[in-house]
């Protein structure tokens, strides 16, 4: 266990170096040095993200009916009503489907959360979220809408205004702060107590998250690493995701805004 020194008079923060299994960044290894578009920094409106998901959701059902349609007549044979059972069953899916998209919809313009978070931002959206990645990447707007993505998703999760006590949170960054950022980050730990973790490999230290318990997690990475952590993490603990900007490349000197990590963490633990 290491200690970070930040100032003379402030608190010392926790800083502990992780190393799991997946290295943090290898969603960017196929970049081929070039600078990044706008200095690396994916900024995009939570609505890019929306038309994505809508697009993504059309795109399945209709995969699902083309497979109902290819294969009906196959499958008439085993029983004469199993089609129209699965065009049914495609049909209910579907109107669950829009309806739920809707309430999301809802729940972010309208600042109403109408369903519990299991069945919201920690819950469906997640697979969403990610599927929608999958469908951005054939457009060559997948770092957009991943951070529109992670956007909406923070969005909702600040809205259940939950509070831990400070041994209760965990702050998890990438290695690749810029120093700039790194003191930034420590000084907030240090302002408030709360310990600050640098993993190094692994799917957002996973292994100090089972070891640490905590009851609810600040973390920091690029929107790449940021959708997989997610996508592992958030629908068993409580996450806000802090997106960060590439000036220099990926993995390099990454920047964030310190006063949102700040907003985030002295709104966690009450204080």
């Amino acid at each position: 266990m290491l200690d970070a020194h930040m100032t003379a008079n402030a608190p010392r923060a926790q800083l502990i170096h992780i190393e799991t299994d997946r290295r943090l960044g290898h969603e960017w290894d196929e970049w081929d040095g070039r600078p990044l578009p706008g200095n690396g920094d994916f900024s995009a409106p939570p609505g890019l993200f929306f038309r994505f998901a809508a697009l993504t959701i059309g795109i399945g059902m209709a995969v699902g009916a083309a497979l109902i349609f290819l294969l009906g007549p196959r499958l008439g044979t085993l029983w004469s009503m199993l089609p129209r059972t699965l065009w049914l069953a495609l049909g209910a899916a579907a109107a669950a489907t829009w309806l739920w998209f809707g309430t999301l919809l809802l729940s972010f313009y309208g600042g109403v959360l109408t369903l519990p978070e299991g069945w919201l931002e920690r819950g469906p959206y997640l697979r969403l979220m990610s599927l929608t990645s999958y469908v951005s990447r054939v457009f060559g707007k997948r770092d957009w809408v991943e951070h529109a993505a992670i956007d909406v998703y923070n969005t909702l999760a600040e809205r259940r205004r939950r509070t831990v006590g400070k041994g209760e949170l965990l702050v998890l960054i990438p290695r690749c702060l810029s120093k700039q950022a790194l003191d930034g980050v420590l000084a907030i730990a240090g302002r408030y107590e709360v310990p600050v973790f640098v993993a190094t490999r692994g799917q957002l230290a996973r292994r100090v998250i089972r070891e640490r318990r905590p009851r609810a997690v600040v973390a920091v990475a690029c929107e790449r690493d940021m959708m997989t952590g997610l996508r592992d993490v958030a629908g068993r603990l409580p996450v806000l995701g802090l997106t960060m900007r590439l000036p220099n490349g990926p993995c390099r000197d990454a920047m964030l805004d310190l006063d949102v990590m700040e907003q985030w963490v002295k709104g966690l633990v009450g204080a």
